[in-house]
């Protein structure tokens, strides 16, 4: 038996290391891939590594998880083969040397479309690797094909893991019950979740496939993933909160664990510690409340919202997901009875949340419009459609009379190795409230003319608890001064940070629209703060959730009414996010609508139709 087999069978659980590709990226500027700097910048390795062995990880991951020829030549690296994977794995055994402290190196081996996992997995071993770890799959076939080829060529030990969404599904259909099946059968050292939506998934995946034999392993994202201008920004989960996922996973009888794409050695080392100590969880598992992410992010013809925004009136939306299938009957139920109340005016619908593919959200809008009536917003992101795709769509949801639109980035795709890979983002947010000014006065987005102008009414998505608000700033007067009308806010939890941003920027320049969710559980909540990216939970917030104990759901609905009634003092509206799974039970939270007109909010607000005027006389494109 293996020394590592030796320890995986008889030790606590092997702490392993964290994320190296995002590292490696935000380290080196101008990689072609992270696999590159073990040529072009390998003191950058050498020190990712020993951070992470000084954080506590006794395994390492050579950095070779995308070296195979298939991806090398998508670089135009393929000549590079060999060097990269063997200076991969010598980076990795130097660091090792380095520190003097037993550590365990691993053949990082990713997905490869040509299948040739033989040939590498023979040059890391060749090169000093302990063991394979064949690692962020999303198909069991390939899964097993790459094992397959492994052994083929070597006897050393194999762990095998797959990426899971909040579902407990992979990309491909995958059910972590079935994957757990599969992969226990083929006798692997370990196997289970890595990379992912976040430790809150990972740890759901682990339940899924628990069972009689094997040993399990979670190394997840540190969460979602999410786009601010040109950069891939992860959320802010403390060091105490994978900590605690590590509890959490050693419960579930995980034997190996560590992090994916955005951890950091700070991570590293609380898990370290919750090892070390044998800390248990301090709360229930948090597999099963699913998180979901949202953001929220010139012409005559004005839409009921610009009316009602122009009149000071306050302005209520209820946001809701799309469906996953072609059925949307749900979606138009919830829709039909937030018509029949007196509570809300508007429905507003997001587009592909996490970039996982669901009904389109203009479509939906469509069919929400045609059978009840309902002014609806759609969200519309340009990370899935070219320029021209975009045009198509919009001209499409016109002659259908959708006029709102919100312009967001979207939630960046996680299909490829690392996220932000593979979305098309012809034009950013900006650029697309460009493209429906430009439609809006008969032009198309190359400044031809189209047979007749448009009218939309454009929004857009800003997020006063940014971590670089600087660059929010920048951003949300650039989207003003490209046409929105309107923005509605990441979701909150307490105004504060809301009024800051107003003063920041010295009033409102358009009307703006709060997030308020109505959080049901402490979990979800904690979820929520640690894996969201942009979002905050204030410490009053989460302990009034820890006070309230079963209660917590009482107490989101108070904190809702709360922010909603102090948004009539800072805003022009709120938009309210429906509980998933049960988007019926918004209506039952939503206070009844005033009546009565109100002042129009004294935050230097431009009304709507001043505001066009204006950037249309500076020529603004």
């Amino acid at each position: 038996m293996s020394r590592f087999l030796e320890r995986l069978a008889d030790g606590p659980p092997i702490v392993a290391d964290g994320g190296m590709g995002a590292l490696l990226a935000s380290a080196v500027p101008r990689l072609r891939c992270p696999e590159e700097a073990n040529l072009r910048a390998p003191e950058s390795v050498l020190d990712v590594h020993l951070g992470y062995i000084r954080a506590g990880a006794e395994l390492i991951e050579t950095n070779t998880f995308g070296a195979n020829r298939s991806k090398l030549a998508q670089h135009f690296l393929e000549d590079e083969f060999d060097s990269i994977n063997s200076a991969g794995a010598r980076l990795a055994r130097e660091a090792r040397e380095v520190s003097g402290r037993d550590v365990f190196i691993a053949g990082s081996i990713g997905p490869d479309p040509g299948r040739n996992y033989a040939e590498q997995a023979s040059l890391l071993e060749g090169r000093g690797a302990d063991l394979f770890m064949v690692e962020t799959f999303l198909d069991l076939d390939d899964l097993e094909a790459a094992v397959a080829a492994i052994r083929s060529v070597s006897s050393l030990p194999i762990v095998g893991l797959m990426s899971f969404d909040a579902e407990g599904e992979t990309l491909a259909g995958v059910s972590a019950r079935v994957a757990g099946e599969r992969l226990r059968a083929l006798g692997l050292a370990a196997f289970g979740a890595n990379h992912g939506a976040g430790p809150s998934a990972a740890l759901r995946a682990l339940g899924d496939m628990a069972g009689e034999g094997g040993v399990l392993a979670a190394l997840p994202n540190v969460g979602l993933a999410s786009m601010s201008g040109q950069r891939i920004v992860f959320p802010h989960a403390t060091p105490a909160y994978f900590g605690e996922f590590a509890a959490q996973a050693r419960a579930l009888g995980a034997g190996i664990i560590g992090g994916c794409c955005g951890t950091t050695p700070a991570q590293i080392a609380a898990i370290r510690a919750a090892v070390d100590d044998n800390l248990a969880p301090a709360a229930p598992l948090l597999v099963r409340d699913r998180a979901q992410a949202t953001r929220p992010s010139t012409t005559s013809g004005r839409t009921e919202l610009g009316r009602l925004l122009e009149e000071g009136t306050f302005v209520v939306s209820v946001q809701l997901d799309p469906p996953l299938g072609a059925n949307p009957e749900a979606l138009i139920e919830t829709a039909r009875a937030v018509r029949d109340t007196n509570k809300a005016q508007f429905v507003d619908v997001n587009d592909n949340p996490r970039a996982r593919a669901r009904m389109s959200g203009i479509m939906a809008s469509v069919a929400i419009e045609r059978f009840t009536g309902v002014e609806t917003i759609p969200h519309l992101t340009p990370r899935d459609m070219t320029v021209t795709g975009l045009e198509s769509i919009l001209l499409g949801a016109h002659a259908e009379g959708v006029r709102n639109i919100l312009a967001v980035t979207g939630d960046p795709p996680e299909a490829g190795d690392y996220p932000g890979r593979g979305g098309v983002y012809e034009v950013d947010a900006i650029g697309l409230v460009e493209l429906l000014a430009g439609l809006n006065r008969g032009e198309d987005h190359h400044g031809r003319a189209i047979d007749a102008p448009t009218s939309f009414f454009p929004g857009v998505a800003v997020n006063p608890t940014a971590d670089d608000l600087g660059l929010e700033v920048e951003r949300f007067h650039r989207k003003v001064a490209a046409g929105a009308r309107y923005a509605m806010t990441q979701f909150l939890f307490d105004l504060e940070p809301l009024s800051a941003f107003r003063d920041r920027i010295g009033g409102w320049p358009i009307p703006v629209l709060v997030g308020v969710w109505p959080i049901r559980t402490m979990e979800l909540l904690v979820r929520v703060h640690n894996e969201v990216p942009g979002a905050i939970v204030p410490e009053h917030v989460q302990e009034r959730y820890r006070r309230a104990g079963a209660n917590a759901r009482e107490v989101g609905g108070e904190i809702g009414h709360e922010l909603i009634d102090a948004a009539r003092e800072l805003a022009h509206g709120v938009y309210v996010i429906a509980p998933f799974r049960s988007p019926m039970n918004v209506v039952e939270f939503l206070p009844e609508l005033q009546p009565e007109a109100q002042d129009p909010v004294d935050t230097d607000a431009v009304p709507a139709e001043s505001s066009t005027r204006r950037t249309t006389e500076a020529g603004t494109p």
